[in-house]
Order: structure tokens, then C-alpha cells, then sequence
């Protein structure tokens, strides 16, 4: 006769206790490798930290000081509080360079959004290739100096082949960097052409993340290409659109080295961009602290523009389910 032993079962041969313990050793926090993590990320974040506090954050804060300061190289510092911004309200020379640089920002990104996006549809729906993407960027490879000898060359009034061109066509000659009117817009249009292939491409990023089957659907509707482009194309291009509105309206208001090497800011001040104008006070006349109050309130503004522009246009939300 067997008899059967009493004794329970140990709690570590039973099955619902083995997963218990297993479930517990594995569930225990790793500090060793969390701090490990840590410090490998501290590594990789460490070079862009350093870069954005020596190159942006510091010279950034160092301005908004100078800009309550007067301040030449040559002395120290001298802290005067408001003048800088006192004088800079009475300065007609800040406001007219302020007027302009509107009018270059109005014109450049008027331009310059209604051509990329009219590039970027087509490239979408009638061809993708690689090829005439590169050539659509190739003006963008060129840097705003190189582009803007280029067409000082090409817009000379005597001797540019542009003005050569006209004259063949029966036209008057155009003095379009020479003449008050014309400068302007003829340096919007040379950055557009320098800037337009780099923005078309950005939303035509955009536009390949809009899924195909939507076109297809609205076509099995009946939907031509313009009623697609007003009611598919665009609502739902819109996030990238608005972010792209934002680069280019903070690339354009800082606009300076295509006017440098062309008009140096005239004819009579037209071209004297607010850029070129701080760019003047800082380094020709050595006003530093007024210079660096004119770059704040630059800031001022930009900040503002973008705010509206953020708020206005819905860019954190898409209407892609």
C-alpha cells in the first residue's frame, strides 16, 4: 500500500509561481542600461547642443544687451536703455528700408509660391523623373552672390544680353537695376528663379504623401484636373504649404547678399533692404548697438508674421485621415 505524501508542493516547482517569478526578474528596471542610453544620447546631442548655444543662442542674447548699449569696437559698451529703439521710431531711413524689404517679401513670395506649386503639380501628375527634378533644383546649387553677378551681367544696360534681346525685339533698353521701380522686382524675380526649384520640390514632397486612390475616386465622379486641384490638391497640401510659406517669408525678410553685389541698396535707397541697412549701421558706420536694436526688432517681427501665419493657416493639423 502507497501512501500518498502531504507535504504542498514547493512554490518554486509550481508552474503559476515560476511564471510569476520569471515575469517579475524581467519586469525589473534596468538602471545600468537606462543611464547607458542616456549617456549615448548626450554624446549624439551634445555637438548640435554646442553649435546651437555658440552660434545662435549666445550671439542672440549677446545682440538683445547691445541693443541697449552704444557700442563701437573701439570702447566698451555703454549702457543708454531705450535710445537705440527711441532713435530707431524716428529714423525714415528704417521705416523706408522696412517699406521695401515688404515690398520685396510681397513680390518674392507671390511669385514665387504660385510658380513652385504650379512645378511641383505638374511634376507630380505628369511626370516623376529624377532627371528633371535635378534640373529643376540646379539654380538653387548656385549661391545668391554667384546668381546675383550672373544676372548683373545679363540685366547691364549697355552691354547685358538681356537688354540685347530686347533691342532686337524693337524694345527700349530697360535699366533694371539702375531705375527705381524696376529694382525691386527685378530682385524678387532673381531670387525667385534661384529659389523656386528648392520650393517646388518641398511641396512636391507634399504632394506624393496625398494617396493616389483619392484622385482615382474623384475621377470615377467625373472630376477634371482644375476641380481636383481646388478640392483634393490643395486641402490637403495645405500643412506643407503653410510650413514652406513660413521658410520662405523669414528666408525673404532677411534678404541682403543678392543687393549687396548689385545695387548696394540704390538707386536712392529703393534696394536699401532692411538687412543691407543694419548691415551699414554695423559695419561701415560702427554703430553696433543701434544696429543690433534694428536686428531685435527684426526678430520682433518675423516672430509675429510666424505666429499669424502658424495660427491662420492650421499647419500643425492635415486633413488626411
Amino acid at each position: 500500500m502507497t501512501i500518498a505524501s502531504s507535504s504542498p508542493p514547493s512554490p518554486l516547482s509550481s508552474p503559476g509561481a515560476a511564471g510569476i517569478a520569471t515575469t517579475s526578474g524581467t519586469d525589473r528596471p534596468r538602471t545600468g542600461e537606462s543611464r547607458g542610453d542616456g549617456r549615448l544620447a548626450a554624446v549624439f546631442v551634445a555637438p548640435a547642443l554646442l553649435g546651437f548655444t555658440v552660434f545662435l543662442l549666445w550671439p542672440t542674447l549677446r545682440g538683445v544687451y547691445l541693443s541697449f548699449t552704444r557700442f563701437n569696437l573701439l570702447t566698451p559698451a555703454q549702457w543708454v536703455g531705450l535710445d537705440n529703439y527711441v532713435r530707431m521710431v524716428h529714423d525714415p531711413i528704417f521705416w523706408n528700408s522696412l517699406r521695401v524689404t515688404v515690398v520685396y517679401v510681397v513680390i518674392n513670395i507671390g511669385v514665387q509660391t504660385v510658380s513652385a506649386l504650379a512645378v511641383a503639380v505638374l511634376l507630380q501628375r505628369l511626370t516623376q523623373s529624377a532627371l528633371l527634378r535635378g534640373i529643376v533644383l540646379t539654380p538653387y546649387l548656385m549661391s545668391n552672390v554667384v546668381a546675383g553677378i550672373v544676372w548683373l551681367w545679363i540685366l547691364d544696360t549697355q552691354l547685358g544680353i538681356g537688354n540685347e534681346i530686347l533691342v532686337a525685339l524693337g524694345v527700349d533698353r530697360v535699366p533694371f537695376l539702375a531705375d527705381e521701380t524696376w529694382a525691386i522686382p527685378t530682385i524678387a524675380l532673381i531670387n525667385v528663379w534661384r529659389h523656386v526649384g528648392y520650393t517646388a520640390l518641398l511641396l512636391f514632397a507634399g504632394l506624393q504623401a496625398i494617396p493616389g486612390d483619392v484622385y482615382e475616386a474623384a475621377k470615377v465622379d467625373g472630376a477634371g484636373e482644375w476641380r481636383m486641384f481646388w478640392r483634393i490638391t490643395m486641402p490637403l497640401l495645405r500643412p506643407v504649404l503653410a510650413v514652406v510659406l513660413i521658410m520662405t517669408v523669414i528666408g525673404s525678410f532677411q534678404v541682403f547678399d543678392t543687393v549687396a553685389v548689385t545695387t548696394r541698396g540704390g538707386p536712392a535707397d529703393a534696394t536699401n533692404v532692411l538687412q543691407y541697412y543694419i548691415y551699414g549701421a554695423a559695419f561701415a558706420r560702427f554703430q553696433f548697438g543701434y544696429a543690433s536694436a534694428m536686428s531685435v526688432a527684426l526678430l520682433v517681427v518675423l516672430s509675429a508674421i510666424t505666429f499669424v501665419q502658424y495660427r491662420l493657416t492650421r499647419a500643425g493639423r492635415t486633413d488626411l485621415g
